[in-house]
C-alpha cells in the first residue's frame, strides 16, 4: 500500500500510477483508500482538475519514501549475508569493467558475478540502497559512508557541434569558451563541477538548459545551442556524426574510483574485487 502511495503521489495521476504498478485502477484506488484508513486521514484529494496531495499527504511522504528504502535495505542485506557468494558490480558510462569482472570470475569460479549499469545520478544511492555492492564510476559524487579507493585520472574534452569554429584543433582551453552557454544539472556540487563554475578568473560560467539525461545534452551540444564538457573515457568515435570531442586543456582531471559501503571493504568478494579492479583498469586510449 506504501508503495501505491508513493507512486500515485509521484504521478499525481491514478491511471498512470495503476499502469506503472500493473494494477487495474480500481485495485489502485482501494489499496489508497485502504491506507488511509489505517492512517485515519485523506492522503490525496480527487477533483475535476485533477489528483492532489493534502497536507497530510505531504507530510507521510517523505516518510513513505524512508519507508520503503529501508524495507529494501533490510532485504538487500538479508540476501547477502544468505548468499556471500553473491556480488553485483555498477558501472557508468564509458567505463568498462569487464576486465575486472572477468578476472574476479577467474579467481572466485563458483562466485555469483554480476555488473549493473548506473545511470546519472544513481551514485551512491545503489551502493547505499544496497542495490550494488561495488561501483566503477566518476567523482564528484557523496563519499559519506563510502570506502573509495582511486584507480586512474581520465581528462576531459569539450563537446561541440561538428561544424563549431573550435573543431578540429588540437587542443581548446576555457578562454575559447568564455561567452558559449554550457548546460546545468540538478545537483549544484555536479553541475559546478562540469560547468567549471566559477571559472579560474573569478567569472561565471555562462548558463544553458538545465538537463537531466546524456541525450538531451548531446542534443543541445548538435543543434549549437551549447557546448559541453566530458570526460575523455565517455565519448566514443561513434557519438553520433553531428557531435565532435576536443581535448580541454587547463582544468582538472577526474578521478575514477571504485567504492564500496564503508565497513565492508574487507568482504572477500569485494576486496578481490578492489584489487581486480586497480590491476586490470585502466584509461581508455
Amino acid at each position: 500500500m506504501v508503495r501505491c502511495f508513493t507512486v500515485v503521489a509521484e504521478e499525481l495521476h491514478f491511471g498512470r500510477a495503476a499502469v506503472l504498478l500493473h494494477l487495474a485502477q480500481p485495485s489502485l484506488s482501494r489499496h489508497v483508500r485502504r491506507l488511509e484508513g489505517e492512517l485515519g486521514v485523506r492522503l490525496f484529494d480527487r477533483t475535476t482538475q485533477g489528483t492532489r496531495l493534502t497536507e497530510a499527504g505531504e507530510a507521510f511522504l517523505p516518510r513513505a519514501e524512508a519507508l520503503l528504502r529501508s524495507a529494501a535495505e533490510a532485504a538487500a542485506v538479508v540476501r547477502a549475508v544468505g548468499r556471500p557468494s553473491r556480488v553485483v558490480i555498477g558501472f557508468m558510462t564509458g567505463v568498462i569493467v569487464t576486465p575486472a569482472v572477468r578476472a574476479l570470475r577467474g579467481r572466485f569460479p563458483d562466485a555469483d558475478v554480476h555488473s549493473r549499469f548506473l545511470g546519472w545520478g544513481e551514485l551512491p544511492s545503489a551502493l547505499l540502497e544496497h542495490r550494488v555492492d561495488a561501483v566503477v564510476g566518476r567523482l564528484p559524487f557523496p563519499t559519506e559512508g563510502l570506502c573509495v579507493t582511486v584507480l586512474y585520472e581520465e581528462p576531459r574534452v569539450l563537446l561541440m557541434p561538428a561544424a563549431h569554429r573550435l573543431a578540429g584543433k588540437e587542443y581548446v582551453t576555457l578562454d575559447d569558451i568564455a561567452d558559449e552557454p554550457v548546460p546545468r544539472f540538478p545537483d549544484p556540487e555536479f553541475s559546478a563541477f562540469w560547468r567549471v563554475d566559477p571559472r579560474p578568473d573569478g567569472r561565471p560560467a555562462p548558463d544553458g538548459p538545465l538537463i537531466r539525461e546524456l541525450e538531451d545534452k548531446l542534443e543541445l551540444v548538435a543543434s549549437g545551442e551549447v557546448v559541453a564538457l566530458a570526460p575523455a573515457g565517455a565519448v566514443s568515435k561513434g557519438l553520433r556524426p553531428d557531435v565532435t570531442a576536443v581535448p580541454l586543456e587547463g582544468v582538472d582531471p577526474i578521478p575514477v574510483v571504485v567504492a564500496t559501503r564503508a565497513g565492508e571493504e574487507n568482504r572477500p568478494l569485494l576486496a578481490a574485487f578492489r584489487a581486480c579492479a586497480e590491476d586490470q583498469l585502466t584509461p581508455a586510449d
